[in-house]
């Protein structure tokens, strides 16, 4: 009897270990059957089988594609059954995808951000007037933010002017312009705000805490 025992470091490796050792048993003995209406009978009752381990989802026509798919793959693409999907094929399973095409985007001025740019590049499409000249200044008081953000002292307008210049390949120029940017301190003021109410709440949290009887 001891001589009939299975280790796991013995035993077969599970292609698809969620379905478990007995369903993979179950298509490797469909595998070995010699008529072919016999292994459509085996197989359509194995997707049966593997369809009632998620009744939630059997009837789902996709889900029955998915189904018929996974089975060539844990018979490692050597069931040979009708299928009422195409058959996949080992080639297009170990395929592997294109990687990805990810922005390679090494701003000069990464406190701004990517989105800065995208601001900046939109306003030098619009025409000249009021609306282009209030989002040109909407977005140097952004940049003042971002900029404030990242260093905590105060920061002259002329900089942030010089920077929208650059960045804007020289067609937003406000260095001469009469109008000034918002205060920092009133662009500091609604983080401040903000954080010191979540303070103020974790404080009375503690306090309701403290005045809690413990038994």
């Amino acid at each position: 009897m001891i001589d009939n025992l299975e280790y796991n470091t013995e035993r077969e490796h599970l292609i698809i270990p969620e379905y478990g050792r007995h369903l993979q048993k179950m298509i490797n003995h469909a595998k070995t059957i010699e008529t072919k209406e016999e292994r459509n009978k085996v197989a359509k009752a194995i997707i049966s089988v593997m369809g009632n381990m998620q009744p939630h989802l059997r009837d789902v026509p996709d889900f029955q594609h998915k189904l018929w798919d996974q089975l060539f793959i844990m018979s490692n693409f050597e069931l040979d059954v009708d299928s009422p999907y195409e058959i996949p094929t080992k080639e297009i399973y170990e395929e592997r995808p294109d990687p990805l095409k990810y922005p390679q985007n090494h701003p000069k001025y990464r406190f701004y951000g990517n989105n800065i740019k995208t601001m900046i590049d939109v306003a030098n499409t619009w025409e000249e007037g009021e609306l282009k000249e209030a989002l040109v200044y909407t977005i140097a008081n952004h940049m003042k933010k971002c900029f404030l953000n990242w260093n905590k002292d105060t920061v002259e307008d002329a900089v942030i002017f010089d920077h929208l210049f650059e960045l804007s390949g020289g067609k937003i120029n406000l260095k001469n312009s009469d109008e000034d940017l918002s205060e920092s301190s009133s662009l500091l003021r609604t983080k401040g705000k903000y954080s010191n109410n979540n303070n103020k709440k974790h404080h009375k949290k503690n306090s309701n805490n403290r005045q809690r009887k413990r038994y």
